[in-house]
């Protein structure tokens, strides 16, 4: 008999309900194919990081002349697996003081929370010009092969989230379940519309995760993945 670990239902933005079923079998398959995936992942961060080191000389140095006093990279605390809280590291796009922006207008934090922490590429005020062009070509994201290398995220899993979204989680009685992932650049919520997605259909999605992951679909997820770059979907 299948021993569930998560049984539940979640009703979707257009009223749908989706039942989300974890087994524990499912967990533990995390554990037996976790060495597998780690190995992958240092190969691939690594030679991205390789591949890649004159795209990241390029735009770092871009950024300096477009704003000599800001920093190249910004970090921020995300939520990991098993509840471990990192630094995520990406190409700064975002203006100096992007925070008391985004905490001064209260009406803008509210549509913040309300879009799935997130804002529209036309009604951020944080953003710089740079930074738009970086987030809409995703090249934004690249500095996480580092998170990849270092073990703290996956190439592909469930999108980190900040502190404030596990909220969403606690709603839907999903957050032990979801917190059994290590988070990933990509996973099955950046290939089915990413922004254009919000909670708590994200919630079904990053949570359909764990039952599906294998070697295979995380390869057909990365391929996806670049095709949606390259198209330019839901990015910002």
């Amino acid at each position: 008999m299948l021993r569930l670990f998560f049984s539940g239902v979640i009703t979707l933005v257009t009223g749908r309900k989706k039942e989300i079923e974890v087994s524990y079998d499912a967990i533990n398959k995390n554990r037996i194919t976790s060495m597998n995936k780690r190995i992958f992942d240092i190969a691939c961060s690594f030679f991205g990081l390789v591949v890649l080191s004159p795209v990241f000389l390029v735009l770092g140095l871009t950024i300096k002349f477009k704003e000599p006093r800001g920093t190249i990279f910004f970090k921020q605390r995300r939520v990991g697996g098993n509840g471990k809280v990192f630094f995520i590291y990406k190409f700064r796009s975002m203006k100096l003081n992007a925070d008391q922006i985004l905490h001064a207008d209260e009406n803008l934090y509210k549509k913040y929370v309300q879009n799935g922490y997130k804002l529209g590429p036309k009604e951020d005020p944080r953003v710089t010009k740079l930074g738009a062009i970086l987030r809409e070509t995703s090249l934004d994201e690249l500095p996480q092969l580092f998170n990849v290398l270092i073990g703290d995220m996956s190439l592909v899993g469930p999108r980190p989230i900040v502190e404030e979204e596990l909220v969403e989680y606690e709603k839907t009685g999903t957050k032990e379940a979801f917190l059994k992932m290590k988070p990933g650049i990509t996973g099955v919520w950046q290939i089915s519309g990413r922004s254009n997605v919000g909670y708590p259909d994200r919630v079904y999605l990053e949570l359909s995760y764990l039952e599906k992951r294998s070697t295979v679909f995380d390869f057909k997820v990365i391929i996806k993945t670049l095709w949606k770059v390259l198209a330019r979907e839901g990015a910002y």
